[in-house]
């Protein structure tokens, strides 16, 4: 007959494969492993801006993130099939536009479509500021222009590193002289689900709300 103690002993050893047990004697339930191929969550979603020739080429772009202070550098990844890819090296410069959502149909179409094969600078009125070869989009309330820094060559995309000589925003987007995100209504990109979303409501201030738990 099975004593008390072995019971138990297996029925611990069951639960411990499920769930762990944190230094406060709480059960936490395992997060699924869904592998290495994450996605940031959410991405920005915008127009990066190029020349092909006297056109100007925009493709949609979720890639990006800024990489250092000063000089104020920012990286995009794209992959190496992208006509985007070449008019970089070519241009040495390139803008990044934020839509709004209700841009959504023209961005998503910029993104289904190749450069290469079509004259995308006829959905947008386009514009430059600074650099001849960084097409800015004035229905976009904020453009970046960028100059090349850098590339570094990875397995299937290329990242290129610009840096920001000049930025542009619409006034309606600005509280207090800054791009507030609730008027620029920007659209977010979400992988490998595929969805467009927008930003519901702000929800603590950065570098502040954590003061809370300091002690």
């Amino acid at each position: 007959m099975v004593s008390d103690i072995c019971v138990r002993k297996v029925f611990i050893t069951f639960v411990c494969t499920i769930v762990y047990i944190d230094y406060r004697g709480e059960l936490k339930m395992e997060k699924e492993k869904l592998g290495g191929n994450s996605f940031i969550y959410p991405m920005p979603v915008t127009l990066l801006g190029t020349k092909h020739g006297d056109v100007a080429n925009f493709m949609a772009l979720g890639w990006l993130s800024r990489a250092n202070g000063n000089p104020p550098l920012l990286v995009v990844g794209i992959n190496k099939a992208h006509f985007t890819t070449q008019l970089i090296r070519e241009n040495r410069a390139f803008s990044i536009n934020y839509p709004t959502a209700g841009m959504i149909r023209e961005v998503d179409y910029c993104g289904l479509v190749s450069g290469r094969r079509e004259d995308k600078s006829q959905l947008f009125t386009v514009e430059y500021g600074e650099l001849e070869q960084a097409p800015l989009i004035r229905e976009c309330p904020l453009s970046l222009e960028c100059k090349l820094y850098d590339i570094y060559e990875m397995p299937t995309h290329d990242l290129f590193v610009g840096e920001i000589i000049a930025s542009y925003a619409d006034k309606k987007i600005l509280t207090d002289g800054k791009p507030d995100l609730a008027k620029l209504n920007p659209l977010l990109l979400t992988m490998p689900d595929n969805y467009y979303w927008t930003v519901k409501e702000k929800v603590g201030k950065a570098w502040d709300i954590g003061r809370e738990l300091q002690k």
